[in-house]
């Protein structure tokens, strides 16, 4: 299994389009996204999004939050968890919330979920994005779910 991990801010006229503006910086805006639940297979692979296809329909997990408070800051995060067995996934978001807060609840939230599974954890990547809203912000981080089915090779 191959995933990659990428993370996007925007600004917007409506909620919507700040979304989509932020899916778009991502790297995913231009694809159908299908949330899944937050489990990867033991020898996960995180790479680099390559050219997706237009129109395809891709599993992902998705954080997201949106403010149209001058001022607010908004920041999503993603963590993985990799061990011997399977892997994990959580999202975390948060308004007016430190990066290093949301990092560190990401943080807790993966490792608690390998806990629970009794799963070593042999790979952490965390991601997270931030962005001080000037009218109306969204920022989004995302695991997306590879396969050539998806891929854009030309």
């Amino acid at each position: 299994m191959k995933v990659a991990i990428v993370s996007g801010k925007a600004e917007g006229p409506t909620k919507l389009n700040s979304f989509d503006n932020a899916l778009i910086e991502a790297g995913i805006g231009d694809v159908n996204l299908i949330k899944v639940s937050s489990m990867l297979e033991k020898e996960t692979k995180v790479c680099l999004l390559p050219k997706l296809k237009a129109g395809a329909m891709v599993n992902c997990v998705l954080a997201t939050i949106s403010s149209d408070k001058k001022g607010d800051l908004i920041s999503s995060a993603i963590a993985i968890a990799i061990g011997d067995n399977l892997g994990c996934v959580v999202e975390n978001s948060g308004i007016n919330k430190s990066p290093e807060e949301i990092i560190k609840e990401a943080k807790e939230m993966v490792t608690y979920m390998m806990d629970i599974r009794n799963e070593t954890i042999n790979e952490l990547i965390i991601e997270e994005i931030n962005h001080t809203v000037e009218e109306l912000g969204t920022v989004v981080a995302s695991v997306v779910y590879l396969n050539d089915e998806i891929i854009d090779n030309n």
